[in-house]
């Protein structure tokens, strides 16, 4: 079957390619009744091998599943009734909750038949209020767990939900905040182990839960999950897929072509790969040509992938980390990324020069270097290596240094 190009948003299909052995041992872990914490940097495509493995569940028909995305949820009463509208495509479980939840709930819930999803989702949040969301989404989950089969339920974006109660309006943790997580993911725990091998879940996101938890200092509420670490493509496999949607588009890529590609990239981020094909398909369609230059390669990587208009979804990589930072987090984040991308590394004594800086400043800081290093490197955009830290993939750091190098003074060179 031909390979499409895959967009911006999660694939399946002929639009899915490899991850066969990733799709065959998730699937085992899950049939075994494990939930799972899936890990891995941004775009790496955690949401399409979800989709991808449900899509083939359902085809055996051995277990059913749910999906729903909780990034807009913003109290457990939106969580809750997210995840009471997506059960509605579970064969038993939507009779169940109706029965469950008393003759008013019933009448309501009758009517939420025939409307669209978020208009069901409103409707379900009316059902809760702040005292009561435990008990109605134990009976979410219970309906689910006795609908006949078991269930499989996919909670994407919850490190995003997580991060939102956990944090006020200036990204800083505050008790209520603290309490309300350790509420929500305790609920969680509860009916994850009294539902045992009938409920099996899987939590993904954006960004990494573990980080979260660990600022907050809830690291063992996530202990129930086991991790399952989604890892970039190697150069072969992000070779072929180039290949493969050349064929498709009848493109010619030589082998040194995709290489080039490939080293630039450096680190193969599926939906990087994807997206430096659909530049370069593009450009050479304007030129009138079919077959790739290493010079075309170097054009459209520097003038489209890194230009102003080419990378609207690496701008993403900044409004995720204020929003699991914070203010200060964020700006302590940007300045050790700019460093790192400017000087080709961030050293262990350029930190250290900056941990003075800030010890020094009169205004405290509210989030550590260390929390914020740990980010950094849990959500894929540093990592270690001979005492520093560098980029993971080349096409962020170069991007990075585009963006914000031009006015940076390297830490070192900086009076203390």
């Amino acid at each position: 079957m031909p390979l499409k190009k895959a967009g911006s948003n999660w694939v399946s299909g002929n639009k899915f390619f490899d991850r066969e052995t990733d799709l065959a041992l998730l699937r085992k872990r899950i049939l075994h009744g494990e939930h799972i914490l899936m890990t891995a940097q941004r775009r790496m495509g955690k949401t399409s091998l979800v989709r991808e493995l449900f899509r083939r569940l359902e085809e055996e028909g051995e277990v059913q599943t749910v999906f729903v995305d909780l990034e807009g949820a913003r109290t457990p009463r939106d969580a809750i009734a997210a995840i009471a509208a997506a059960s509605r495509s579970v064969r038993g479980a939507w009779s169940r909750l109706k029965s469950s939840l008393g003759t008013l709930a019933r009448a309501g819930l009758d009517l939420v038949d025939t409307v669209t999803v978020k208009e069901r989702q409103v409707k379900l949040r009316a059902l809760t209020d702040a005292g009561n969301w435990r008990s109605k989404g134990d009976r979410v989950l219970e309906a689910l767990a006795e609908s006949g089969r078991p269930v499989v339920l996919a909670m994407d974006e919850l490190p995003l939900f997580v991060n939102g109660l956990l944090t006020g309006s200036d990204g800083q943790m505050t008790p209520p905040g603290r309490e309300a997580v350790d509420l929500f993911l305790g609920w969680l725990r509860r009916n994850a182990q009294h539902h045992a091998r009938q409920l099996t879940m899987i939590v993904l996101g954006s960004v990494s839960l573990q980080p979260i938890l660990q600022r907050a200092g809830l690291s063992a509420k996530a202990n129930i999950y086991s991790p399952f670490v989604l890892e970039p493509w190697d150069e072969p496999t992000a070779s072929q897929c180039l290949e493969d949607l050349a064929v498709t588009y009848d493109l010619r890529l030589e082998e040194s072509v995709r290489a080039a590609m490939c080293q630039r990239l450096r680190c193969q981020v599926p939906h990087h790969v994807q997206l430096f094909f659909e530049n370069l398909h593009q450009y050479l369609v304007r030129a009138g040509r079919r077959e790739s230059t290493l010079a075309d390669v170097q054009h459209v990587y520097e003038h489209l992938m890194l230009g102003p208009r080419g990378q609207p979804d690496l701008a993403h990589y900044e409004t995720r980390l204020r929003l699991v930072l914070g203010t200060d987090g964020c700006r302590m984040a940007m300045e050790l990324l700019t460093e790192a991308a400017v000087e080709e590394k961030l050293a262990d004594e350029a930190i250290r020069r900056y941990r003075l800086t800030l010890a020094a400043s009169t205004t405290p800081e509210r989030t550590s270097v260390e929390d914020v290093l740990n980010v950094l490197e849990h959500d894929g955009y540093l990592e270690r290596s001979a005492g520093s830290h560098r980029f993971v993939s080349g096409l962020l750091e170069d991007w990075w240094r585009s963006r914000y190098g031009r006015w940076h003074v390297p830490i070192l060179k900086r009076e203390v």
